[in-house]
């Protein structure tokens, strides 16, 4: 025992000795403070950076070797805007450890840091020059990893902001004060931290304090918090008066998929929409271990109330256990149920088994059974029971997930799948397949005598959205028009859906064409369609309750607008489009019959008379076409053309879409009598031109006729007759003139 007091004591003792005597030496000569030109000058060289010493550098050398700077600041790089800055830094380091080449941190300590981050539209950001990112590093660069052992860490009232250029955000993380204990690998160290963090994309300001006891192993990936505790108050994911609590135990090691928790509590409280948000996550134990995965009473319970509406949600797994190639969930129950202020309600329940692989990272749902109620007054058909079922399946790995399911709605049999063929950013993928399917049952029943504000259109969830897939449904019906075959495919991505091809068979004809919503501020809707052989009579009847109009034939359209309502849109369209029909009528008025009555009329009635459309009086047509321009809503059409067997139709006008209003007139000419259509007392007015002009609503439009108009035709015929009539005496006049003098010549 002497022997070791004497050769190793003894000389570590002298050792210490020693050094603490040329230490208190160093710090007793050695002024720093001498150098701070050639270090400002230095960090200006390698940085470009301005270094700012305002306070006094002092130096300790015994039992910890470490420095103590006053004020203190650095610019950014290339001008000498301020970067950051702090009141006071102290850092030392253990002196024995350094004798075996061991770093250990005695302290850091610092006071009132303030720094300012950016992070610029390409990516890069302010401090990759500090970091070495804007640098190519080699392994020889890199170094041997330095170990952390660190006795405490102090921070004092600091600031930090970042300045998201590339999103147009701001961040800031202020009023953060650390206080840690020994900070060492697989050493359990307390950790106090608390900080208020703001942000105005997404709106946030939350005061949070956290307090935990950590214990962690960098190389290992190991990572132990024990008694967790993490509040946080404010405003925080869209929801105002914020109180969140976060307790228990967690042991993660991420690279070997361990998990270990234990009595985890999440709750929370506060005001989203308007209405008082409850939300709970309990987890007594759950261990993923690769011999074991085991689970009990896993639960959450989330509520929202507003006024008279309330929604719940519910998750339970009683129990998991299994492995970590394979476990097992027998029930895993989740239902929503929402009440309206209307008094409307929907309830879902889900059940299925739970099965998965942690190694795999996959799950699965193999045999789901969602029941589904609605009940809402409002509907046609109320109240609405379904059952769907089907699996879900999820591979973490490959960021994927898909869903299969199946259900009888009411007539309807539904079949499809749906899923996302990766996480983030999510990609939708969808394929629903529908045999038959009548919408408006339900559709909110609409009285349209009770006029209700417009709902605005909201186009917002186009703007994250990302997906493709194809609905078909084999026999539809929708804001009652009825169609067949019908076929939707869907793109979505950069705030803009792109419905093409929109197919159907409708009405003796088909529909082929496309869709296309852009969100915005104002969205942004294009329409491009053309509809082939279609019956036009009843399709408008069915559509708009229009019922001017009858034939078959073709149609095509294409128009864009713009506008935060259907009325807005409607009043913005822009565009053109062409009719052409056969074999048609214009209901509501017998030209045929107004021009055969108009001699009689004509001494009675002077300048326009207006008559309601009659719903028996029609004017048939042979062929019916013509184009037309659309521009702020009212489709101008100038080129009308149309015949029958005893009419040629002419017109031009305007169609107030946006109003849904008529000004437009038809000219009807003469041009035939045939026996059996009417033809007594047409015959003497061939060539004559009524002038009809249709006013009014869609719904109940007028027909002006203009009498005048047929008073100025009919003298025109009739001066026109009246020339036939005198050619043809001057011509018999001419022929027994010259028959004469041929007699008298020729002396017969």
């Amino acid at each position: 025992m002497g022997k070791i007091v004497k050769f190793v004591v003894l000389p570590v003792a002298g050792i210490v000795v020693v050094l603490g005597a040329v230490a208190a030496y160093v710090a007793a000569t050695f002024d720093p403070n001498q150098y701070k030109p050639q270090i400002i000058q230095a960090v200006k060289d390698k940085t470009q950076r301005t270094l700012r010493l305002d306070g006094d550098i002092k130096l300790s050398f015994f039992t910890s070797i470490g420095a103590t700077l006053g004020k203190i600041s650095l610019s950014e790089r290339g001008n000498e805007k301020e970067f950051a800055g702090m009141d006071e830094f102290r850092a030392s380091l253990k002196l024995m450890p350094l004798l075996s080449k061991q770093v250990v941190v005695d302290a850091v300590e610092i006071k009132n840091l303030r720094t300012h981050l950016v992070r610029y539209k390409d990516g890069k950001t302010n401090i990759d020059d500090l970091t070495g990112r804007d640098k190519t590093t080699t392994d020889k660069e890199v170094g041997s990893p330095v170990s952390i052992d660190i006795d405490h860490v102090t921070i004092t009232n600091a600031t930090i902001t970042l300045a998201d250029q590339a999103e147009g955000a701001k961040y800031s993380l202020s009023k953060l004060n650390v206080k840690t204990g020994r900070i060492a690998p697989g050493v359990p160290g307390k950790i106090d931290v608390s900080f208020v963090v703001q942000s105005d994309k997404p709106k946030l300001n939350l005061d949070t304090a956290i307090k935990t006891t950590l214990t962690f192993d960098l190389e290992k990936q190991h990572f132990v918090v024990d008694g967790l505790d993490l509040s946080a108050k404010g405003l925080g994911a869209g929801i105002s008066d914020l109180v969140a609590n976060v307790k228990g135990n967690v042991d993660a090691n991420p690279a070997s998929k361990v998990f270990v928790v234990s009595k985890l509590v999440i709750a929370a409280t506060g005001k989203k929409d308007g209405g008082d948000l409850n939300f709970k996550l309990d987890v007594p134990a759950l261990n993923v271990t690769k011999e074991k995965v085991k689970g009990e009473n896993i639960s959450l319970d989330a509520r929202m109330n507003e006024g008279k509406g309330r929604m719940t949600a519910k998750l339970d797994i009683p129990a998991i256990d299994g492995n970590a190639q394979a476990f097992r969930a027998n029930d895993f129950m989740a239902s929503v149920e929402m009440h309206q202020p209307t008094g409307a309600t929907i309830k879902a329940k889900l059940n299925s088994p739970l099965t998965g692989s942690v190694d795999a990272e996959k799950f699965e749902l193999a045999k789901m059974v969602i029941t589904l109620n609605i009940n809402n007054p409002t509907l046609p058909k109320n109240p609405i029971d379904a059952t769907i079922t089907g699996s879900a399946q999820m591979d973490a790995a490959r960021q994927q997930a898909s869903l299969t399911f199946a259900t009888k709605l009411d007539d309807s049999t539904i079949n499809g799948k749906a899923g996302l063929s990766k996480f983030t950013p999510p990609s939708y993928t969808f394929d629903v397949s529908i045999d038959q399917l009548d919408a408006d049952r339900y559709l909110p029943k609409t009285d349209p005598k009770q006029k209700k504000p417009e709902e605005p259109f909201d186009l917002a969830a186009l703007k994250g959205l990302n997906a493709n897939g194809s609905i078909r449904i084999g026999k539809l019906k929708v804001s009652n028009v009825s169609a067949t075959n019908v076929r939707l495919d869907v793109k979505a991505a950069n705030g803009r859906a792109d419905v093409s091809p929109v197919a159907a068979n409708l009405y003796q004809g088909t529909l082929n064409g496309a869709v296309s919503l852009q969100a915005g501020a104002t969205p942004v809707i294009s329409i491009k369609q053309n509809l082939s052989g279609v019956s036009v009579g009843p399709l408008l009847k069915d559509a708009a309750n229009f019922e001017t109009l009858d034939g078959k034939g073709n149609i095509s359209i294409d128009v864009t607008g713009q506008g935060n309502t259907v009325s807005a849109l409607k009043k913005s369209l822009n565009g053109n489009g062409a009719i052409a029909l056969s074999d048609g009528s214009i209901k509501g008025i017998d030209l045929a019959g107004t021009i055969r009555n108009a001699k009689a009329k004509l001494g009675m009635v002077k300048g326009e008379q207006t008559q309601a459309a009659s719903k028996t009086e029609k004017t048939d047509f042979s062929e019916l076409g013509g184009t037309f321009t659309i521009k702020n809503g009212v489709a101008h059409n100038s080129d009308l053309s149309g015949k029958s067997p005893l009419l040629r139709l002419g017109g031009e006008g305007d169609i107030d879409i946006g109003n849904e209003q008529l000004n437009y007139q038809v000219k009807a000419t003469v041009v035939a009598s045939l026996a059996g259509q009417g033809g007594q007392g047409l015959t003497e007015l061939k060539g004559v031109t009524v002038p009809v002009r249709l006013t009014g609503p869609f719904t109940a439009p007028e027909y002006k006729i203009d009498y005048g108009g047929i008073a100025t035709s009919l003298a025109q015929a009739a001066v026109e007759g009246r020339k036939e009539e005198i050619k043809a005496k001057v011509q018999d006049k001419v022929q027994d003139v010259l028959k004469d003098r041929l007699k008298g010549l020729f002396g017969r």
